[in-house]
């Protein structure tokens, strides 16, 4: 429902009109939202260990790096794992319509940064101290669908 420029509109109206456009985009837009990102910050563990771990399920299917994250032995794939759960959750949450099994998700980006240090003294002989770094790490986690991607560049050479 347009409204004229020339007639006068009350303020409710308006706000009315524009929350309804925004409905009727967001419909549109529903199941194309792109990517959705998880992260974990802060947690204290050094960050070359979660590495050895993020290195393996780069860029795989979502269901073949949690079979991967499952089964290996070393402790940062359990809390990867949870990441990336998250990850695929808030991915649904955003894309209601678009059913998870006919979804291609993947990993699209994963990255581990350091974080603080903690640093502390451990007694040694002789009077003498050594310093401890107590290391801790973030770690971000980005899902996407590779069936939409390919549509909208389908669309995009179309045009």
């Amino acid at each position: 429902m347009e409204v004229k420029e020339n007639k006068k509109v009350k303020k409710s109206v308006k706000i009315r009109l524009e929350k309804e456009a925004r409905k009727e985009a967001k419909k549109l837009l529903s199941g194309k939202q792109g990517a959705v990102a998880a992260s974990l910050r802060n947690f204290p563990s050094a960050a070359r260990k979660m590495r050895l771990v993020v290195d393996m399920i780069r860029g795989q299917r979502v269901s073949v790096a949690l079979n991967i994250l499952k089964f290996d032995a070393k402790f940062a794939s359990g809390i990867l794992e949870k990441v990336l759960l998250s990850a695929i959750a808030n991915w649904q949450l955003k894309n209601e319509e678009v059913n998870i099994e006919e979804a291609d998700l993947y990993v699209k980006e994963i990255y581990v940064d350091s974080a603080r240090m903690l640093k502390r003294l451990r007694t040694a002989p002789q009077g003498r101290a050594h310093r401890i770094r107590k290391r801790s790490h973030h770690l971000a986690v980005t899902v996407d669908d590779r069936n939409v991607n390919g549509e909208n560049k389908n669309e995009m050479q179309k045009d």
